[in-house]
């Protein structure tokens, strides 16, 4: 165990920042081999990249309304069958929700950074000292990946309780990070979570 951080069986590495609630953070995004690679982009509900980020290529979408994750249907968070954390990398991951990015948030210290030439923000936690970086990877729209390097935009499993067009995400550039809704179709970073370890 190297400076707080462990693999958990299936090789993925987390980081235990002291948080609360106990949940433990993976250390890169989906798709990512470490930390500072952006990983792939996913629509919120979808489970695999794709070339083009529309809502007429969203899996939701039937060309005048969402027909999932509706407001009305009683699903506020993503299944797990439509979660990329859960899809990509099994059961033990999933993608963190609004209040535990909140929870993030409250519970660590964030500077703007870069790091092994990649900027982004690290978060630290105040209890334990450990760190967890997020890189700026931009979001995609269409076919254009937008903001690489100055942005970040990382999607919560969370669906906005207003239009059902929109779900939680964190977003960050240098200097400011807050939580906000965004249209689903858009294709944003994925970092997962895991309950506490079980002693």
């Amino acid at each position: 165990m190297m400076g707080g951080r462990v693999f958990a069986q299936d090789t993925h590495e987390y980081v235990d920042l002291g948080l609360p609630s106990g949940t433990l953070w993976a250390t890169c995004n989906v798709g990512a081999n470490s930390p500072e690679e952006y990983g792939d982009y996913f629509a919120w509900g979808e489970i695999q990249p794709k070339t083009v980020y529309y809502w007429s290529t969203y899996k939701y979408d039937d060309g005048s309304n969402v027909t999932q994750y509706t407001g009305s249907d009683g699903l506020t968070n993503l299944l797990s069958e439509d979660d990329a954390a859960t899809a990509n990398w099994g059961d033990e991951w999933r993608m963190p929700t609004d209040e535990e990015w909140e929870e993030l948030k409250n519970n660590t210290t964030s500077t703007w950074t870069t790091q092994n030439g990649k900027k982004g923000y690290l978060f630290t936690s105040k209890k334990n000292g450990q760190s967890l970086f997020l890189p700026a990877a931009g979001y995609r729209w269409g076919g254009y990946l937008n903001y690489v390097g100055s942005y970040g935009y990382y999607w919560s499993s969370s669906l906005y309780m207003g239009p059902p067009y929109y779900a939680w995400y964190l977003y960050f550039y240098s200097g400011y990070y807050d939580m906000g809704s965004y249209s689903r179709y858009y294709g944003q970073s994925v970092r997962a979570v895991r309950s506490a370890r079980q002693h």
